[in-house]
Protein backbone atom coordinates (compact mmCIF):
# COMPACT_ATOMS: atom_id res chain seq x y z
CA UNK A 1 0.00 0.00 0.00
CA UNK A 2 1.37 3.44 -0.90
CA UNK A 3 0.31 7.07 -1.16
CA UNK A 4 -2.29 8.26 -3.65
CA UNK A 5 -3.01 11.78 -4.86
CA UNK A 6 -6.71 11.00 -5.30
CA UNK A 7 -9.02 12.96 -2.96
CA UNK A 8 -12.31 11.66 -4.38
CA UNK A 9 -15.03 10.09 -2.28
CA UNK A 10 -15.34 6.48 -3.42
CA UNK A 11 -18.26 4.11 -3.73
CA UNK A 12 -16.64 1.06 -2.20
CA UNK A 13 -16.73 -2.20 -4.15
CA UNK A 14 -15.73 -5.58 -2.76
CA UNK A 15 -13.54 -7.84 -4.90
CA UNK A 16 -13.09 -11.44 -3.77
CA UNK A 17 -9.84 -13.32 -4.25
CA UNK A 18 -10.71 -16.97 -3.86
CA UNK A 19 -9.38 -20.41 -4.74
CA UNK A 20 -8.78 -23.83 -3.32
CA UNK A 21 -6.00 -24.61 -0.86
CA UNK A 22 -2.55 -23.99 -2.35
CA UNK A 23 -3.82 -21.67 -5.09
CA UNK A 24 -1.43 -18.86 -4.12
CA UNK A 25 -3.80 -16.38 -2.50
CA UNK A 26 -1.44 -15.41 0.31
CA UNK A 27 1.43 -14.51 -2.03
CA UNK A 28 -0.76 -12.68 -4.54
CA UNK A 29 -2.47 -10.68 -1.79
CA UNK A 30 0.96 -9.53 -0.66
CA UNK A 31 1.78 -8.43 -4.23
CA UNK A 32 -1.53 -6.53 -4.27
CA UNK A 33 -0.73 -4.88 -0.95
CA UNK A 34 2.59 -3.64 -2.34
CA UNK A 35 1.30 -2.60 -5.76
CA UNK A 36 -1.87 -0.64 -5.06
CA UNK A 37 -2.60 2.62 -3.30
CA UNK A 38 -4.15 3.20 0.11
CA UNK A 39 -7.64 3.21 -1.39
CA UNK A 40 -7.32 -0.52 -2.10
CA UNK A 41 -7.82 -2.21 1.26
CA UNK A 42 -6.73 -5.84 1.70
CA UNK A 43 -8.64 -7.84 4.31
CA UNK A 44 -7.16 -10.80 6.19
CA UNK A 45 -8.67 -14.27 5.81
CA UNK A 46 -11.37 -14.94 8.41
CA UNK A 47 -10.44 -18.63 8.68
CA UNK A 48 -6.79 -17.76 9.25
CA UNK A 49 -7.72 -15.38 12.06
CA UNK A 50 -9.85 -18.02 13.75
CA UNK A 51 -7.50 -20.99 13.37
CA UNK A 52 -4.40 -18.91 14.07
CA UNK A 53 -6.09 -17.73 17.26
CA UNK A 54 -6.71 -21.27 18.44
CA UNK A 55 -10.29 -21.96 17.36
CA UNK A 56 -10.73 -25.74 17.88
CA UNK A 57 -10.33 -27.69 14.66
CA UNK A 58 -11.20 -31.30 13.90
CA UNK A 59 -13.28 -33.23 11.39
CA UNK A 60 -16.39 -33.93 13.45
CA UNK A 61 -19.56 -32.62 11.73
CA UNK A 62 -20.52 -30.60 14.80
CA UNK A 63 -17.13 -28.86 14.85
CA UNK A 64 -17.10 -28.32 11.08
CA UNK A 65 -20.49 -26.62 11.22
CA UNK A 66 -19.38 -24.44 14.14
CA UNK A 67 -16.24 -23.42 12.25
CA UNK A 68 -18.14 -22.38 9.12
CA UNK A 69 -20.74 -20.41 11.05
CA UNK A 70 -17.94 -18.59 12.88
CA UNK A 71 -16.03 -17.89 9.65
CA UNK A 72 -19.19 -16.53 8.02
CA UNK A 73 -19.83 -14.02 10.79
CA UNK A 74 -16.18 -12.96 11.10
CA UNK A 75 -16.04 -12.43 7.32
CA UNK A 76 -19.17 -10.29 7.38
CA UNK A 77 -17.81 -8.12 10.19
CA UNK A 78 -14.40 -7.77 8.53
CA UNK A 79 -16.13 -6.43 5.44
CA UNK A 80 -18.35 -4.07 7.43
CA UNK A 81 -15.35 -2.75 9.36
CA UNK A 82 -14.09 -0.94 6.24
CA UNK A 83 -17.22 1.17 5.81
CA UNK A 84 -15.57 4.38 7.07
CA UNK A 85 -12.28 3.99 5.20
CA UNK A 86 -13.21 5.68 1.88
CA UNK A 87 -11.84 2.60 0.14
CA UNK A 88 -12.31 2.34 -3.61
CA UNK A 89 -11.80 -1.43 -3.51
CA UNK A 90 -11.90 -3.85 -0.60
CA UNK A 91 -10.10 -7.07 -1.54
CA UNK A 92 -11.55 -9.98 0.43
CA UNK A 93 -9.43 -13.06 1.09
CA UNK A 94 -12.37 -15.31 0.27
CA UNK A 95 -15.98 -14.21 0.65
CA UNK A 96 -18.94 -15.53 2.59
CA UNK A 97 -20.01 -17.95 -0.20
CA UNK A 98 -16.72 -19.86 0.15
CA UNK A 99 -18.01 -21.42 3.36
CA UNK A 100 -20.57 -23.41 1.38
CA UNK A 101 -17.69 -25.43 -0.13
CA UNK A 102 -16.74 -26.66 3.35
CA UNK A 103 -20.23 -27.14 4.82
CA UNK A 104 -20.74 -30.80 5.86
CA UNK A 105 -24.55 -30.74 6.03
CA UNK A 106 -27.24 -31.46 6.89
CA UNK A 107 -28.95 -28.59 5.12
CA UNK A 108 -27.01 -25.64 3.78
CA UNK A 109 -24.77 -23.00 5.28
CA UNK A 110 -27.32 -20.42 4.17
CA UNK A 111 -30.07 -22.02 6.24
CA UNK A 112 -27.71 -22.16 9.21
CA UNK A 113 -26.88 -18.44 9.12
CA UNK A 114 -30.20 -17.10 7.85
CA UNK A 115 -29.35 -15.85 4.37
CA UNK A 116 -29.33 -17.05 0.74
CA UNK A 117 -26.65 -17.75 -1.85
CA UNK A 118 -28.04 -14.96 -4.03
CA UNK A 119 -27.84 -12.41 -1.23
CA UNK A 120 -24.25 -13.33 -0.41
CA UNK A 121 -23.08 -13.36 -4.04
CA UNK A 122 -24.64 -9.92 -4.42
CA UNK A 123 -22.35 -8.47 -1.76
CA UNK A 124 -19.39 -8.55 -4.14
CA UNK A 125 -18.60 -6.60 -7.28
CA UNK A 126 -16.11 -9.03 -8.82
CA UNK A 127 -14.55 -12.43 -8.14
CA UNK A 128 -11.02 -13.56 -9.03
CA UNK A 129 -10.71 -17.34 -8.73
CA UNK A 130 -7.12 -18.62 -8.52
CA UNK A 131 -7.14 -22.25 -9.58
CA UNK A 132 -5.33 -24.82 -7.44
CA UNK A 133 -2.33 -26.57 -9.09
CA UNK A 134 -3.21 -30.08 -10.26
CA UNK A 135 -0.06 -31.87 -9.14
CA UNK A 136 2.03 -32.23 -6.01
CA UNK A 137 4.92 -30.25 -7.52
CA UNK A 138 2.81 -27.11 -7.65
CA UNK A 139 0.99 -27.57 -4.35
CA UNK A 140 2.38 -25.69 -1.36
CA UNK A 141 2.47 -27.85 1.78
CA UNK A 142 4.34 -25.25 3.85
CA UNK A 143 1.32 -23.43 5.31
CA UNK A 144 0.91 -24.90 8.83
CA UNK A 145 -2.85 -24.17 8.76
CA UNK A 146 -3.33 -26.27 5.60
CA UNK A 147 -4.45 -29.85 6.22
CA UNK A 148 -5.74 -30.92 2.79
CA UNK A 149 -4.08 -33.38 0.42
CA UNK A 150 -3.64 -32.42 -3.24
CA UNK A 151 -6.75 -34.43 -4.15
CA UNK A 152 -8.84 -32.81 -1.41
CA UNK A 153 -7.61 -29.37 -2.42
CA UNK A 154 -8.63 -29.93 -6.05
CA UNK A 155 -12.07 -31.13 -5.01
CA UNK A 156 -12.57 -28.04 -2.84
CA UNK A 157 -11.36 -25.84 -5.71
CA UNK A 158 -13.94 -27.35 -8.06
CA UNK A 159 -16.71 -26.77 -5.52
CA UNK A 160 -15.60 -23.17 -5.01
CA UNK A 161 -15.74 -22.67 -8.77
CA UNK A 162 -19.27 -24.06 -8.98
CA UNK A 163 -20.41 -21.68 -6.23
CA UNK A 164 -18.80 -18.50 -7.54
CA UNK A 165 -19.25 -19.09 -11.29
CA UNK A 166 -22.86 -17.89 -10.92
CA UNK A 167 -21.52 -14.39 -10.21
CA UNK A 168 -21.58 -12.10 -13.29
CA UNK A 169 -18.12 -10.73 -12.42
CA UNK A 170 -16.46 -14.15 -12.02
CA UNK A 171 -13.01 -14.57 -13.63
CA UNK A 172 -10.69 -17.59 -13.42
CA UNK A 173 -6.91 -17.42 -13.28
CA UNK A 174 -5.43 -20.75 -14.31
CA UNK A 175 -2.57 -22.44 -12.49
CA UNK A 176 0.75 -21.85 -14.24
CA UNK A 177 4.16 -23.50 -14.18
CA UNK A 178 5.64 -20.07 -13.52
CA UNK A 179 3.74 -18.66 -10.54
CA UNK A 180 4.63 -15.09 -11.51
CA UNK A 181 2.57 -15.50 -14.69
CA UNK A 182 -0.44 -16.30 -12.52
CA UNK A 183 0.32 -13.38 -10.21
CA UNK A 184 0.61 -10.89 -13.08
CA UNK A 185 -2.74 -11.96 -14.49
CA UNK A 186 -4.48 -11.61 -11.12
CA UNK A 187 -2.99 -8.16 -10.55
CA UNK A 188 -3.99 -7.01 -14.03
CA UNK A 189 -7.57 -8.09 -13.33
CA UNK A 190 -7.62 -6.17 -10.05
CA UNK A 191 -6.12 -3.11 -11.75
CA UNK A 192 -9.08 -3.17 -14.13
CA UNK A 193 -11.44 -2.98 -11.15
CA UNK A 194 -9.70 0.05 -9.61
CA UNK A 195 -11.37 3.38 -10.51
CA UNK A 196 -9.49 5.63 -12.92
CA UNK A 197 -8.83 8.19 -10.19
CA UNK A 198 -6.56 5.66 -8.45
CA UNK A 199 -5.36 3.58 -11.38
CA UNK A 200 -2.38 5.81 -12.13
CA UNK A 201 -1.14 5.26 -8.56
CA UNK A 202 -0.49 1.57 -9.18
CA UNK A 203 3.22 0.91 -8.66
CA UNK A 204 5.09 0.39 -11.96
CA UNK A 205 6.65 -2.72 -10.42
CA UNK A 206 3.26 -4.31 -9.81
CA UNK A 207 3.83 -6.67 -12.74
CA UNK A 208 6.35 -8.45 -10.46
Amino acid sequence: MHACSCTDTHDTRRVVLTGGPGAGKTAILEFMRLAFCRHVVILPEAAGLLFGGGFPRNQSPVRLRAVQRAIFHVQRELEESTSGDNAAIVVCDRGTPDGAAYWPGPGTLWDAVGTTAEEELGRYGAVIHLRTPSDANGYNFRNPLRTETVEEALEIDETIGSIWSRHPGYVEVAAAEDFLVKAREALEILRGEVPTCCRDSVSPSFVV
